[in-house]
């Protein structure tokens, strides 16, 4: 009788579980090349993305590989459906002129925890 109720309670467990669905983050691009620019302007894109789960989309962090890149996103779950961004800005000011490539690591409650966003550029020196 133990093993019937246990067994009972597991599966219901598991369908309200599945039924509850999952966020999925789909972005229109996960790159963006800033191409040249002088070292005195800072540079910015915006990555669009999309709830396309049937829960809600939570995003937990937006690292950058460095210091000199800084993202910016809502704190506030995505609706299935529904859009969001994350907004990059890149300042080399003082930092080595060239070309450069940046991460920035996406941790979220959807199925693909982590998503990364790369920029790059050639920032001229002065």
């Amino acid at each position: 009788m133990k093993k019937f109720i246990l067994t009972a309670f597991l599966s219901v467990f598991a369908l309200i579980a599945f039924a509850a669905g999952e966020a999925e983050i789909k972005f229109e691009k996960t790159s963006h090349d800033f191409g040249s620019f002088p070292e005195s302007e800072k540079v910015t894109c915006t990555f669009k993305f999309t709830n396309t789960g049937d829960n809600l989309l939570v995003i937990h962090q937006a690292i950058a590989s460095c210091g000199c890149t800084v993202p910016q996103y809502s704190k506030e779950p995505i609706k299935p459906g529904e859009s969001g961004q994350i907004v990059v800005t890149y300042n080399g000011a003082g930092k080595f002129p060239g070309h450069f490539k940046k991460s920035i690591t996406i941790r979220t409650n959807a199925k693909q925890e982590i998503v990364r966003l790369y920029i790059e550029g050639d920032m001229v020196g002065k």
